[in-house]
């Protein structure tokens, strides 16, 4: 960790805990910062803010309140998740004071260069696939991020010798000063997020940020599938390094006589990679084109492509179990993450769908369930999905009031051979906390079928 004087004797406020608010409030006082903490959970159900005041931590809970912006703040870190709408945010922009995530800090700290991933889809495959072939050439790497860790964190120990692989969502891009990853990727970009983005320029611009910083030294590695996306990455300074399903890139990564290629060498035969689906495909050509640039050798890369079968929640095989093959794709929470778990498939489907009604509706699930057999559908958008599967020719609509119902309803429903997905295009919390709760009970349905 570099020993930095940025925040020394300055006032910041850490909005927003949750376990970067606390990983960034903690820091900044280890680095001499004069920092009060504010969260709108109150102080008696609020654990992390109980532990900062216990450091010499300044609290204050149950509210935003917004004179906080008058005790003289030279800058505030947020928790992602709070919209630049909300009025201390708000309030701050109008006065000029700064506004970060914790992804800033973490930068300015570390010791170790950064690999930074984002886009719409993909973001947590392509970053997990680095992060396992960096670990399979007995290169050091940390996982950092949106994937789960906290960067603040995890970059205190990283060497620079290491390599700090981070998964960013836009949310944390939109907080950025000086971050600069020496290795960014953009998947894909989609419309997402516009809720708390407001438009698909401002969604995009946030996804952009990744490469602001970036030099001719750096790279920025993006799906050349996408026009929109090349056009967008135009102004980049950076070094692009193209990735495409579709077309031969000499310079960057491609499938070219079966073989998936970088730079025109050959790395692995497409027909070896454990990885099902044309979007994955898409993963591994980013992650291939980043740890090649990054100095990784062929057989590191062929071990974890011939062994990698997902990552959990992103069409996680679960079990084959009576001839029929168990998906989990909890990840799945908007249509456009099932339509690509839908494509990855060329047998019958039994699809497990549903979840938080957002008011949208499914038409655009059509023409991607040719190979539905039978929809389970569970939640609140439940009936929604079930008038779309009819429209769609699927025969068999089945609704079911929890996962358990769900698991044996889809089993009855196939016979062997078939594939049975839980893609659920939907939010879970309606019904569950997270996605991650609804996908572990899915796997524990599975595994106690009988």
């Amino acid at each position: 960790m570099k020993t930095i004087t940025d925040f020394q004797h300055k006032k910041i406020l850490v909005l927003g805990l949750a376990k970067s608010g606390v990983s960034a409030a903690l820091l900044l006082h280890k680095l001499g910062a004069f920092v009060t903490v504010n969260d709108r959970k109150p102080l008696g159900e609020n654990p992390e803010a109980q532990h900062l005041l216990e450091q010499g931590i300044k609290v204050i809970c149950g509210s935003h309140p917004i004179e906080l912006l008058d005790e003289g703040f030279e800058m505030i870190v947020k928790n992602p998740g709070i919209p630049y709408h909300n009025p201390l945010v708000a309030g701050a922009a109008a006065r000029g004071i700064p506004v970060l995530t914790e992804i800033e800090l973490a930068y300015l700290i570390s010791e170790a260069p950064f690999i930074g991933i984002t886009g719409t889809n993909g973001k947590t495959t392509t970053t997990t696939l680095i992060y396992e072939i960096f670990k399979a050439d007995k290169k050091s790497a940390v996982l950092a991020g949106n994937i789960g860790q906290v960067a603040s964190e995890v970059v205190q120990k990283a060497k620079p010798a290491d390599h700090v692989v981070i998964e960013l969502s836009s949310f944390q891009l939109l907080g950025i000063d000086k971050f600069r990853p020496h290795i960014a990727i953009i998947t894909n970009l989609y419309d997402a997020h516009l809720d708390y983005h407001g438009t698909r320029e401002e969604y995009a611009k946030a996804k952009l940020n990744i490469t602001k910083n970036q030099t001719a030294e750096d790279f920025l590695i993006v799906n050349a599938d996408q026009e929109h996306l090349m056009k967008l990455t135009e102004d980049t300074q950076a070094t692009i390094i193209p990735f495409s399903t579709k077309e031969i890139k000499e310079a960057g990564a491609c499938v070219q006589d079966g073989y998936i290629t970088f730079c025109g060498e050959n790395i692995i035969a497409l027909a070896e990679v454990a990885l099902p689906g044309a979007h994955n495909l898409e993963n591994i050509l980013a992650a291939v084109s980043a740890v090649k640039l990054a100095g990784i050798g062929n057989e590191a890369i062929k071990e974890v492509l011939t062994t990698f079968s997902g990552v959990k929640h992103r069409t996680q095989f679960v079990r084959e179990w009576n001839g029929r093959r168990f998906y989990n794709d909890s990840k799945a929470t908007n249509t456009l993450a099932t339509k690509s778990a839908l494509t990855a498939f060329d047998k019958p489907i039994v699809l497990l769908a549903g979840g938080l009604d957002r008011g949208n509706g499914f038409d655009d699930l059509i023409p991607y369930m040719n190979n539905v057999k039978a929809l389970i559908a569970f939640g609140e958008t439940a009936e929604k999905l079930m008038e779309t599967a009819s429209r769609a020719g699927v025969k068999t609509t089945i609704k079911t009031e929890n996962m358990q119902q769900s698991v044996q309803a889809a089993y009855e429903a196939s016979v062997e051979g078939d594939i049975i997905l839980l893609s659920p295009a939907c939010a879970s919390w309606d019904q569950y906390k997270t996605f991650e709760q609804r996908g572990d009970i899915f796997i524990e349905a599975v595994h106690t079928l009988k």
